[in-house]
């Protein structure tokens, strides 16, 4: 029997595709039953799943998130209205009169139960978006992501690993302290606590900042090697050609007149953009140390995230009505079986990987 700790560490890119795999299928379906499922698909595994590090403890941040999200739509909803016309009636507020140059708005008034369903399938799919992004979050080394990273990619790699580590770091740092002034017998809740714990955690923030800056600078950071110009200019003109042909053919599938050229465009595109990319690396001159490696394990991963976003978005276009129920009248969502069954794709990862602690 294979020691499960004796295996690599997962490719990050899989559980990037994986998760953006599902964040595509969420954006397809307002059903609540579905989002239902993927969002306790993606929590089965990131619960089996995720190692034993800092960065992996932002899941529950990434939920309280999507929680608050849910909450303020209903929010503006019974603070706003809604365009949704309803004749349940859950509560009538006080409307409050608006001048003439404000007509539209409202403040106020009938809060009705077709409105706020609406708004809660509306909310529940950005709130089950949010989710998928925070267990990529969970699940993938950034440090690793941005070794795999091509060269053109890697002082924007730099930016965003920085922006995404930030916030599991600053979790970590007040968690810990927190758990020290419990152990001290001192109050860790409250204005005083929060005041108490968030001074030693933005200290710890700036040296974790300047160390960082120190690393990079030893390391050579942005220096560049000397390509001739005119790589410098094919490699500007595919990257930028790239960008517009998938900008052209992504509006040319969403279009009817446009699906004759969508497709071409768009992989035409696809094909200068990573050739612009694979050119644009000749200017970071830099070595991988153990890069990671595509295996089995992890094209079943990206794989099953890449199948469940693309059944969705099938069904989306051959069963709207049953991936986006009405609320007008008032009826329970139904689960469609076929679509319900193409998100358990996404909890193939969680019997085929374990990450070792």
């Amino acid at each position: 029997m294979t020691d499960r700790r004796s295996r690599p560490p997962l490719h990050p890119g899989a559980w990037w595709l994986w998760a953006l795999g599902l964040g595509a299928g969420a954006t397809r379906t307002t059903n609540p039953l579905l989002l239902g499922l993927l969002l306790t698909a993606s929590a089965y595994v990131v619960t089996v799943c995720r190692p034993d590090t800092p960065w992996s403890r932002s899941y529950s941040a990434f939920l309280k998130l999507a929680l608050a999200v849910l909450v303020v739509r209903l929010a503006f909803v019974v603070v706003l209205g809604s365009p949704i016309p309803g004749t349940h009636v859950v509560v009538t507020l006080p409307e409050v009169p608006l001048p003439h140059w404000a007509q539209g708005i409202r403040l106020g008034g009938a809060v009705t139960a077709e409105g706020l369903l609406f708004a809660c399938y509306d909310g529940l799919r950005l709130a089950t978006l949010l989710v998928c992004v925070g267990a990529a979050n969970a699940l993938a080394s950034p440090s690793r992501m941005l070794k795999a990273l091509p060269g053109a990619l890697y002082e924007t790699g730099v930016a965003v690993v920085v922006a995404l580590t930030f916030a599991p770091n600053l979790i970590a740092d007040v968690q810990r302290l927190r758990a020290a002034r419990r152990l001290r017998g001192r109050p860790d809740r409250g204005l005083r606590g929060l005041l108490q714990v968030g001074l030693p955690v933005l200290e710890g923030a700036l040296e974790r900042s300047v160390s960082l800056a120190a690393a990079m600078d030893a390391r050579g950071y942005g220096r560049t090697a000397d390509v001739p110009a005119p790589v410098r200019r094919t490699t500007a003109a595919l990257t930028l050609g790239g960008l517009l042909g998938v900008c052209a053919g992504t509006y040319g599938l969403l279009t009817a007149a446009g699906g004759a050229y969508g497709l071409p465009v768009l992989l035409a595109g696809v094909v200068a953009a990573l050739a612009g990319l694979r050119l644009g690396g000749r200017r970071s001159a830099r070595t991988r140390y153990r890069p990671d490696r595509w295996t089995p394990r992890a094209v079943v991963t990206a794989a099953s995230g890449v199948a469940v976003g693309a059944l969705l978005a099938l069904a989306a276009s051959a069963d709207p009505a049953a991936l986006n129920p009405g609320v007008v009248p008032l009826t329970a969502p139904a689960l469609p079986l076929w679509p319900a069954a193409a998100v358990l794709l996404a909890l193939l990862p969680a019997f085929v990987h374990k990450e070792p602690s």
